[in-house]
């Protein structure tokens, strides 16, 4: 009877074990032993050649909106396809580890509006919007409809001076 009642102890054990075990399921977008400078130079000379803006996201794996962000983006169809025909796409790291600093004063302080936050950038680097990703949200997630609209009109076609002749 003894040995009946430490099994059940034993299994408990075992099962708590094994969870702990497990490699951590966390996503991770973001680097933050990544060059940002060298990355947004690479970003910024790929949308030159292929007539595109870069989108930065700037964040870190612990902020859970930018998670959020990322995947309701990336589970849209719609969504995905207009940022991959507009945008290069690049995760700027903010967090402990490293903030950063030079390239967000560069960028004129966007963490100003907390995380994440979004700056587009044409194909020479210049600074085109900074957008607070609060305007975005509805509820606990984000508003479909406003992330739409606001990659569709920092895209390079929207900023197109030929469309308003």
């Amino acid at each position: 009877m003894r040995a009946t009642s430490l099994v059940i102890p034993f299994l408990i054990l075992l099962h708590t074990l094994q969870i702990h075990a497990q490699p951590d399921k966390r996503i991770m977008l973001y680097n933050p032993e990544a060059d940002a400078v060298a990355q947004i130079d690479s970003a910024v000379l790929l949308a030159n050649n292929t007539g595109k803006h870069v989108l930065l996201q700037i964040g870190g794996n612990w902020c859970s909106w930018c998670i959020k962000f990322h995947q309701f983006c990336h589970n849209d169809q719609g969504l995905d396809s207009l940022i991959q025909a507009n945008y290069v796409v690049l995760k700027v790291n903010y967090s402990k580890e490293n903030t950063n600093d030079a390239i967000l004063k560069k960028l004129e302080y966007p963490q100003r509006f907390g995380f994440p936050v979004f700056v587009v950038l044409d194909g020479k680097g210049k600074r085109l919007h900074t957008q607070d990703s609060g305007y975005l949200e509805a509820g606990g997630s984000y508003d479909r409809e406003k992330v739409e609209r606001f990659f569709k009109s920092w895209s390079p076609q929207a900023l197109n001076p030929d469309n308003y002749r």
